[in-house]
């Protein structure tokens, strides 16, 4: 399990800006549910050809949860500070599911938890934050991690409410100025990042009446709603995907 780990940090956190990214969240009728949140890297695994092949010869098709991960490495983790530990800490309502194929150029990841009401669930991207953070500062002491403007590190804030009736995804950006240079230092990887998307998907238990957004798009029974937008735009701007969803009666 624990070499799952290692591989999922060594590909992901230094290329996983060729990815295309996905946040889904899927709601049962008493307010329950599942949130995912996954990015698919097959393209990157495209363009890495014979490369990846001779560093990955066998496909992987594995899945692990945190909190048995890092029960597994407990001597490890006493040794690290407070601090330390409280991020990882945050990791353990999450499972990962990882598929690595060279053959079909496969590569897709998926960290997930289920969650009892809406407005309770866990920032994932303070999670994330975390799990990024776990790859450490480069020798320039630059953050090169982009989950750093989720909301990690206290300058923005994320967060879900959902009454039956109306879900509500609100971003706040609380220190401009902090935010700003944050999103600079990302800002010199952007040429990395491409064309890769940010994507909204949430599956609700009656049909959607309406929705703020008007590029969103609708399942045939309008009951999940779809909405894309460039990555490093959404970095910029976390705001641009405040979202309010409107159910039927």
């Amino acid at each position: 399990m624990r070499r799952f780990f290692v591989l999922f940090c060594l590909v992901v956190l230094s290329t996983f800006v060729s990815c295309q990214f996905s946040e889904n969240i899927y709601i049962n009728a008493d307010g329950s549910g599942k949130m995912e949140f996954s990015f698919d890297g097959s393209q990157l695994m495209q363009m890495a050809g014979d490369k990846m092949g001779e560093s990955q010869e066998k496909a992987i098709d594995s899945t692990f949860s945190f909190k048995e991960l890092f029960s597994t490495m407990k001597d490890s983790i006493s040794k690290l500070s407070e601090e330390e530990q409280q991020k990882l800490k945050r990791l353990e309502p999450f499972n990962m599911h990882m598929v690595m194929d060279p053959k079909t150029s496969k590569m897709n990841f998926e960290m997930f938890t289920d969650f009892k009401n809406v407005n309770e669930l866990q920032d994932m991207f303070k999670a994330m934050k975390s799990f990024g953070d776990l790859k450490g500062k480069e020798k320039t002491g630059a953050d090169n991690n982009p989950f750093s403007s989720f909301g990690g590190d206290g300058t923005t804030e994320l967060d879900y409410k959902y009454d039956g009736k109306t879900f509500k995804r609100t971003a706040k950006i609380l220190d401009k100025e902090a935010y700003k240079q944050v999103t600079d230092s990302i800002g010199q990887m952007a040429m990395m990042f491409g064309s890769s998307t940010y994507k909204l998907n949430y599956h609700f238990p009656k049909p959607i009446k309406s929705v703020s957004n008007e590029t969103a798009m609708y399942s045939a029974d309008r009951k999940t709603v779809t909405v894309e937008y460039d990555f490093m735009d959404y970095i910029a701007n976390p705001e641009a995907l405040n979202l309010e969803v409107v159910l039927e009666d």
